[in-house]
C-alpha cells in the first residue's frame, strides 16, 4: 500500500507520474472487462454527508475554503467513482445525476488501491480526493465524513498561488526530483538534545491550549520561547522542515477538530445518515479529538512516532492562534510554512 502522506505531498510536476506508477504496481490490473456496478446506497449517503457539511461550514471555518472544488474519487474494490470533478476526462462514463448528491457521478473500473486515503491531482491536474470505502480506510461512517474534509483542506492549500513554487524555495529536495524528501527529510529525531526540547513544547503547548483568557498572553510567550529553544538545536533547514509541516499536516488536523465541532451545531444530520450501521455523533467525535490531542501532547515521543509527531504540535498552534482571534487565517494564506511566527503578531 503506498503511504498516503506522500502522495498528498509530492510536488505537481512529479507527482502523478509517481503515484500512477506505485499504484499500478501494488494493485491488480484494473477491471477492464467488468462492467461496474452503481454506487451503492451507504457509499452515496456519505458522500452527501460530506457535501452537506462542506456547503454549510466551509465560509464558517476557513474563509475562501468555499470556493475549492470539492472533487471525490471514491474507490471501491471493482470501480471508482467521480463526484465534483469540473473535467472528468475520456476515461470515465457518467454514470447519472444522483438524487441524493444532487450531482452528476463518473465511473471508471478500479485503477487505484481501494485501501488508499490521499489527495493530489488523479484526474487532470486538479487535486483530488482519492479515497477507499469507510470499511476499506478502517473508520466509521462520521470519522470517515471529517477526514474527507481535512483531505478538502489540503485541496485548497494546495489551490494556493504558487503552492508549489513556494515548497521548492524550501530547498530542502536535496536533489530528490520525486517528493520523496517530504516523508524521508533527515531530521534529527534521534538526537536527544531535539527529543527533549520537542517535548518540552509539547508539554507547554498542552497548557496553553487550556489557559484561561487571563493567561492567554503569558501562555503564548511560554510557546514562543520554548520553539525557540527548539530551534536553536535544530539547523535552519530542520526549522525549515519542521515549519513545512505544522503548516500543512498540523493545521489540515485543527480543521478536521473545527468542523466537527461545527457539524455538531448545525443539529442531527439525515435521517439516511443517522440509521448507518456504524453511526457516531459529531459531538461524541469532537470530544473525542480534543482527548486524543491532549493524550498525544502529554505523551510526546519524537523519536518513537517521527514526522506524524508534528501534527499535534501544528493543530495545537492553529487551537492558539484560533483562541487568540484576530486575522491569523488570512496570515496564513499570505506566509506559508511559518506557523509558529503567527503566534508573535497581531496579539
Amino acid at each position: 500500500m503506498i503511504d498516503g502522506a506522500l502522495l498528498k505531498t509530492l510536488t505537481s510536476g512529479t507527482r502523478a507520474a509517481v503515484v500512477l506508477l506505485a499504484c499500478y504496481a501494488a494493485t491488480a490490473t484494473p477491471l477492464l472487462s467488468q462492467t461496474p456496478q452503481p454506487l451503492g446506497a451507504q457509499d452515496r449517503t456519505r458522500l452527501a454527508e460530506v457535501v452537506r457539511l462542506a456547503t454549510r461550514l466551509r465560509s464558517r471555518i476557513w474563509p475562501g475554503w468555499e470556493r475549492t472544488p470539492l472533487a471525490i474519487l471514491l474507490v471501491t474494490d471493482s470501480a471508482e467513482y467521480l463526484v465534483g470533478h469540473p473535467e472528468p476526462g475520456v476515461e470515465f462514463t457518467r454514470s447519472g445525476h444522483d438524487s441524493i448528491l444532487a450531482l452528476d457521478i463518473w465511473i471508471r473500473p478500479r485503477v487505484f488501491s481501494p485501501t488508499l486515503l490521499a489527495t493530489f491531482p488523479a484526474v487532470g491536474a486538479l487535486p483530488t480526493i482519492v479515497v477507499g470505502t469507510a470499511e476499506r480506510t478502517g473508520k466509521s461512517s462520521s470519522e470517515w465524513v471529517l477526514t474527507l474534509l481535512h483531505e478538502h483542506f489540503h485541496q485548497w492549500q494546495y489551490s494556493l498561488p504558487d503552492y508549489y513554487h513556494r515548497v521548492g524555495l524550501l530547498g530542502l529536495a536535496g536533489g530528490d526530483s520525486t517528493g520523496m524528501w517530504m516523508l524521508n527529510y533527515p531530521f534529527p529525531y534521534e538526537s536527544v538534545q531535539v527529543q527533549l526540547a520537542s517535548k518540552r513544547l509539547a508539554e507547554i503547548l498542552a497548557r496553553a491550549i487550556d489557559a484561561t483568557p487571563a493567561e492567554r498572553r503569558r501562555a503564548l510567550s511560554a510557546v514562543t520561547d520554548t520553539r525557540a529553544d527548539l530551534a536553536a538545536h535544530l539547523t535552519p533547514a530542520d526549522n525549515r522542515y519542521l515549519e513545512f509541516q505544522l503548516w500543512q499536516e498540523g493545521v489540515a488536523r485543527f480543521i478536521e477538530y473545527q468542523t466537527a465541532a461545527a457539524a455538531a451545531s448545525l443539529g442531527p444530520p439525515s435521517a439516511r445518515f443517522r440509521t448507518l450501521p456504524d453511526y457516531e455523533s459529531y459531538e461524541s467525535l469532537a470530544r473525542r479529538g480534543r482527548l486524543n490531542l491532549r493524550h498525544e501532547l502529554d505523551h510526546f515521543d519524537l523519536g518513537q512516532n517521527k514526522r506524524s509527531s508534528f501534527y499535534p504540535l501544528g493543530a495545537a498552534l492553529a487551537l492558539l492562534l484560533e483562541n487568540n482571534g484576530g486575522d491569523w487565517k488570512r496570515r496564513y494564506e499570505a506566509t506559508p510554512f511559518v506557523l509558529t511566527s503567527l503566534l508573535g503578531r497581531g496579539r
